[in-house]
């Protein structure tokens, strides 16, 4: 979601009004469609989608500067004034990356993370010729600095062994990546999500959290063998953790999770915990963002900051009906980044920040721990309250 004009307002009062922009956008908007006869630096183009179900839910930003580097920029927030006001938000902003002069390596300035390749095979999905000149600044800049991996989703159907590095999409993709480079967990670590809507997920949590995404959140580098399946929980801001926001019940606004899909799953509720981000002075502040993570008192074992709710259209779900290999249909782009300490501290874990000064990196969870399950009175914040309330 794009709002031109509020946008446009940053770039000028920063200085950068006649600076060249390309705006790739989702939500159909007449506005964003002709802003190009007003602004001639404006360039926007709507992404096409295969399916009327699918979002272009990405929030990405590539930067370009003067000197010839780049920046890239991976989001929760839509650019749009409320998601900027008094909502939780997550941002990763990488470091400058430098031009790479002419060389005949064309690995020079990869990242030890392979983000350059990831974010290449990622803007080519999108099959533009017009984003040709992105791809080959990225192609063409120094991402060695970068220590995160990209993880992505693209609409359509996808065969993991048609990828020679891989699953590249999707769940399947963070199960790849978990398999190789995540230390070994214990099964009483839960996976934690956390996002700003929910969808449909079936008649259990087995049905597709459990059966079929948990299935690679889970994993990690150990051998395979017998484990058991560790715990779920999801934060999910409650009614009244909503009603006693900054904003009361417009501050669900950014919480677009159904009373029809909630309805439909009535176990989730055993899985849900409370937003409450006291420690960071941002429990009134209804959350955009979206994480997931594995911890234990030892620590933070990894942390994906992205644009993907927990759903189904945002990760892919396996076609079961496949006589060979079942390919895993996604409906939604998206995008996000992966952090392992490996890569980033050389440890096994990140320290949690009750166990560390302020000199050592780690990462910032943003949400309270330990977390709090809804109480018997409570219920998930649904868009129908918010409409009732507007009537």
């Amino acid at each position: 979601m794009v709002d031109i004009g509020w946008l446009m307002m940053q770039y000028y009062f920063a200085g950068y009004g006649e600076k060249p922009l390309m705006i790739l956008y989702g939500d159909e908007n007449d506005d964003l469609a002709n802003i190009g006869k007003i602004r001639k630096n404006v360039e926007t183009m709507k992404v096409p989608m295969v399916n009327s179900f699918g979002t272009h839910h990405t929030k990405m930003m590539l930067l370009a500067y003067t000197d010839g580097s780049m920046r890239v920029v991976i989001s929760t927030a839509n650019l749009y004034a409320d998601d900027w006001h008094n909502r939780t938000q997550g941002l990763w902003i990488s470091p400058k990356l430098p031009k790479v002069e002419d060389s005949k390596d064309t690995a020079f300035g990869e990242s030890p993370t392979n983000f350059r390749e990831s974010l290449l095979r990622y803007l080519m999905a999108y099959n533009n010729p017009k984003i040709q000149p992105w791809i080959t600044r990225v192609r063409k800049s120094n991402f060695s600095e970068v220590n995160v991996f990209l993880v992505a989703s693209v609409p359509g159907g996808h065969i993991s062994s048609s990828f020679s590095k891989g699953p590249q999409w999707g769940h399947p993709r963070m199960g790849h990546l978990l398999a190789q480079h995540s230390a070994r967990i214990d099964e009483t670590c839960p996976i934690v999500a956390q996002s700003s809507s929910i969808g449909s997920l079936g008649a259990s949590v087995d049905s597709w959290v459990l059966g079929e995404w948990g299935i690679n959140f889970r994993k990690d580098s150990a051998p395979a063998g017998l484990r058991r399946m560790p715990l779920f929980r999801m934060v999910y801001p409650s009614f009244m953790n909503v009603k006693n926001s900054h904003d009361d019940l417009i501050g669900g606004g950014c919480l677009p999770y159904s009373k029809s899909a909630n309805d439909k799953q009535p176990w989730l509720r055993n899985h849900l915990c409370q937003w409450k981000a006291n420690k960071r002075h941002r429990t009134q502040a209804m959350p955009h963002i979206k994480t997931y993570c594995r911890w234990s008192d030892k620590g933070i074992y990894w942390f994906l900051l992205t644009s993907a709710n927990l759903s189904k259209a945002a990760w892919g779900i396996h076609n079961k009906s496949a006589k060979i290999e079942p390919p895993l249909r996604i409906m939604n782009y998206e995008a996000g980044v992966l952090f392992l300490p490996k890569f980033i501290t050389n440890e096994e874990t990140f320290p949690l920040e009750s166990q560390c000064d302020s000199s050592t990196k780690t990462i910032s969870l943003p949400y309270d721990i330990p977390l709090v399950p809804y109480g018997l009175d409570d219920v998930p914040f649904v868009m129908d309250y918010l409409h009732e309330a507007l009537k």
